[in-house]
């Protein structure tokens, strides 16, 4: 039984920690902050897969792939991609969208990705600061299969984390969150799909641990504000789950992702879809 962060870290599941709970709106947010992205969600025609008419369904379909990408076989990675492609195929932006997007386009599919990327990256570190040179770089090249699982070439993906950091900048320039996407985030960040009785239990925690994982910069764009209160009760916050991590087996963050491989091959082996 392993408690607290693995001494050395080396595939992207070894980050998962209690974090991992409370950050996935923030990552979202920073997702849908590059406007193809955003308006892509936002105007889907998938029902299946919006978050406000199935959230419980949304958050397996999520689940599922970050666990077919991360901690599962080159075939659960096949599969996944199969059935993620067969609903992107039909998100394409129309003639009165303001803005173009594809869901097939890797250069969209790599900044998702490189979200996802932070998304790990963040949980160890706002609980235990910077990996070592050693472990960062062993991580890193395990997450180029958060992009390669879709249509991110493996060309595409930054050589090396200089290289990412360099993409990263790059593209913060491009990235705006127009008012009905900032409405339709607040919404996630705030957990209005869920029923009223969870709603009015789990939105404002939730909004606030969304604020804190956010930076400056993301915040802004949600027009969000940020005390230093705010920032005293977030690192009370943080000093909680780095409890709950020492006291967490790390086995149960990763039984989940092992849940989600068992389901989805069940399903594919029942002939039912995945996503």
């Amino acid at each position: 039984m392993r408690l607290g962060p693995p001494r050395r870290p080396r595939r992207v599941i070894d980050l998962l920690n209690p974090a991992a709970a409370l950050a996935p709106a923030a990552n979202v947010i920073m997702q849908l902050s590059l406007p193809g992205v955003g308006h892509g969600v936002l105007e889907s025609p998938v029902d299946s897969g919006n978050v406000y008419l199935h959230p419980f369904k949304r958050a397996r379909t999520t689940g599922t792939y970050l666990a077919a990408a991360t901690y599962g076989t080159d075939a659960d990675r096949a599969l996944i991609r199969a059935e993620v492609d067969r609903v992107h195929a039909q998100v394409r932006s129309r003639p009165s969208s303001p803005v173009r997007y594809n869901a097939f386009d890797p250069n969209l599919q790599l900044w998702v990705a490189a979200c996802l990327y932070r998304y790990y990256i963040d949980q160890h570190e706002f609980l235990y600061g910077p990996l070592d040179d050693q472990s960062a770089d062993a991580i890193y090249a395990d997450a180029r299969t958060l992009g390669t699982t879709l249509q991110v070439r493996e060309e595409m993906w930054p050589a090396d984390r200089a290289a990412f950091d360099d993409y990263w900048k790059r593209t913060l320039d491009d990235l705006r969150i127009d008012e009905p996407v900032r409405e339709h985030l607040h919404g996630v960040a705030s957990a209005a799909f869920l029923p009223t009785p969870l709603r009015q239990l789990a939105g404002p925690p939730i909004l606030f641990a969304t604020k804190g994982f956010l930076s400056s910069r993301f915040r802004a764009m949600m027009n969000l504000d940020w005390t230093p209160d705010d920032q005293r009760r977030f690192a009370l916050l943080l000093m909680g789950l780095r409890i709950a991590d020492r006291v967490v087996p790390r086995e149960v963050w990763q039984f989940g992702y092992r849940l989600y491989l068992w389901d989805m091959r069940t399903r594919a082996r029942l002939g039912k879809r995945v996503v």
